[in-house]
């Protein structure tokens, strides 16, 4: 007998699949979705492999349609969170005593640190949105109780959103979106949002 490997073929659409599932997921319903889920691609890459967020971003921004005309939030997203990284790992540490942040699976880390950037310092975003969006992030790159994780942690930072707002943004200061020109706008959220200026 050959001491050689042995290969076999492999057919992929062959009798030797029993079961195959393709998860089918939801199109993002704003552009800002979509946004979200670059911008937490970006960070899980950033905070799990270490690369530098420059060439990170510059990766994930793409010449797809979608990606490229919100590259503006995206950019904003991530080096909003990194810059704020500290002060936002605080707060969520402080409402998720009994799980220390670095031991939180990346992408819930990551998915709560752009709702809470959201919530509280990039405050045009309105609570429930930001929520929403983040349980739906949770549920899209999550495990099974991620979800359950994001709601749970961020309804009650919800509560206490006024005096996190001060302590994440300083007193007296303007939030972020302020000055903030390039930014495409949700249609969940126009409410709050001035007319876009890509309309």
């Amino acid at each position: 007998m050959s001491d050689e490997p042995q290969y076999m073929d492999f057919d992929p659409d062959g009798d030797d699949i029993v079961d195959r599932v393709v998860v089918d997921h939801a199109s993002p319903s704003t552009d800002r979705s979509v946004a979200r889920r670059v911008a937490l691609q970006a960070l899980y890459e950033i905070d799990a492999a270490g690369h530098a967020p420059g060439d990170v971003l510059l990766n994930m921004i793409t010449d797809d349609e979608d990606v490229r005309k919100v590259r503006a939030y995206i950019r904003r997203l991530v080096t909003g969170i990194l810059a704020h990284r500290g002060n936002l790992d605080e707060v969520l540490q402080t409402y998720a005593p009994e799980f220390p942040l670095q031991q939180i699976a990346v992408v819930d880390r990551n998915v709560l640190r752009i709702a809470l950037y959201e919530m509280a310092i990039g405050t045009r975003t309105p609570i429930g949105v930001a929520i929403d969006e983040a349980v739906e992030l949770a549920k899209l790159f999550g495990a099974d109780g991620s979800a359950r994780f994001v709601n749970g942690v961020l309804g009650t930072i919800a509560l206490n959103i006024e005096p996190l707002r001060a302590q994440l943004r300083g007193e007296g200061m303007p939030d972020e979106d302020d000055d903030f020109d390039d930014d495409y706008i949700d249609e969940a959220e126009p409410e709050t949002e001035p007319p876009s200026p890509l309309d």
